[in-house]
């Protein structure tokens, strides 16, 4: 039996669907747009005729009135985000444009996952706790969510799992440089040892992620030496380091130079090059 769904009044609404070990929803369809992410259990969904794996941390974007149907191997718990098409105003208008146009079932890389069920906590808190600003909230998260599942799809063309995890931890580590990261966190999203993290990370990149991490924050805090008038304290922050004192000795690590003395020398090594007049 189908669950009534109601997404009035911020036309957003986030519920959990139960489904025992060989029960059946059979196809159909919405008005609106659903969001079904898989929290623990196994199942099938046929999503436009075409069967798929349902399995934990998996998720299925589902466009309105496309036919679906769910079929549930074991107990499976699905998270179920349904919303209508006023998300699709303003910025997120290219979003569903380019990506999001069509319905999809989508294999997540380990970090989207956990970047997903955090958003997805935070909804559901926001869902529970009426304020003032509970639409605005929702919205700006449900914004946030549709961007990682729209970013989160496989690249299927890739065979070999160890590159492709190298890869996947180097494009974490360029959109999260700024974040505190630990070794132990990264190979903790991964599901495999901090060694074993190293090593297919150093056969891709020839450095470890952690290595890695502090290229990434020092060749930008070179770039807003040479390039801005910030402050060394703001710069030290906005590329991700927690204290000066490790901003100057891993800057002074890699260039030889303080970072005060390091903006002087290019700024005048710029004016040098600059042909007179």
């Amino acid at each position: 039996m189908l669950k009534d769904i109601r997404i009035e009044p911020f036309g957003i609404q986030l519920y959990e669907s139960k489904h025992h070990a060989g029960d059946r929803i059979e196809e159909h369809h919405h008005q609106f747009y659903q969001l079904l992410y898989a929290l623990e259990g196994t199942g099938k969904i046929n999503l436009d005729g075409k069967e798929y794996l349902l399995e934990q941390d998996h998720v299925t974007f589902i466009t309105p009135l496309t036919p679906h149907a769910i079929i549930s191997d074991h107990k499976l718990t699905v998270l179920v985000l349904a919303f209508d098409g006023r998300i699709k105003d303003g910025t997120n208008t290219n979003l569903f444009e380019k990506t999001l146009y069509e319905s999809k079932f989508i294999g997540l890389t380990p970090f989207n996952s956990s970047e997903i069920r955090q958003l997805l906590r935070t909804m559901l808190y926001e869902q529970a706790h009426h304020s003032l600003h509970q639409e605005t909230a929702l919205r700006t998260y449900l914004s946030q969510l549709l961007l990682l599942i729209a970013r989160g799809e496989e690249n299927n063309e890739k065979v070999d799992a160890n590159t492709l995890r190298a890869e996947r931890l180097k494009d974490y580590i360029d959109s999260h440089y700024f974040d505190w990261i630990q070794a132990e966190d990264l190979a903790l999203r991964l599901g495999i040892s901090t060694r074993h993290i190293n090593t297919i990370f150093k056969d891709t990149y020839k450095m470890t992620p952690m290595q890695y991490l502090t290229e990434i924050r020092i060749g930008l805090a070179k770039k807003m030496l040479v390039e801005t008038d910030k402050d060394i304290a703001s710069i030290c922050f906005e590329v991700g380091f927690e204290s000066i004192s490790t901003f100057y000795r891993s800057f002074k690590n890699n260039t030889s130079l303080s970072p005060n003395k390091y903006r002087t020398t290019e700024q005048n090594y710029q004016k040098w090059k600059l042909p007179e007049n």
